[in-house]
């Protein structure tokens, strides 16, 4: 697998040109743009309340849940939506942690 040619690149603008539109294109661009400002900053975020040094009294310990391994029988598309039920659960649980913690910091 090596790297991308020229026609696999001019191919790629063409698809996205009829995707898109040559109209939509700049709104589109300006839109990603922003929401890849909008995710390095929530990443340098989490970066700083990580060195931020809490101290270890305060916060609280992350409970693992792993998958029970396959079973010859089992079915692995109920399985990964049960894995992803889960996720969603922790992810949920994670951001509600974020904004109580956010709530009692107050704004940056």
């Amino acid at each position: 697998m090596g790297s991308l040619g020229p026609l696999e690149i001019i191919a790629i603008v063409l698809i996205i040109l009829l995707l898109f539109g040559y109209k939509k294109l700049p709104a589109a661009s300006r839109s990603l743009g922003q929401s890849l400002r909008i995710f390095k900053g929530e990443m340098k975020g989490m970066k700083s309340d990580d060195v931020a040094g809490k101290d270890a009294a305060q916060v609280t310990p992350v409970r693992a849940e792993l998958a029970p391994p396959l079973s010859k029988d089992a079915d692995l598309t109920a399985q990964l939506q049960d894995e992803a039920r889960a996720a969603e659960i922790r992810a949920a649980e994670l951001r509600a942690r974020a904004d109580r913690s956010g709530a009692v910091d107050g704004p940056r």
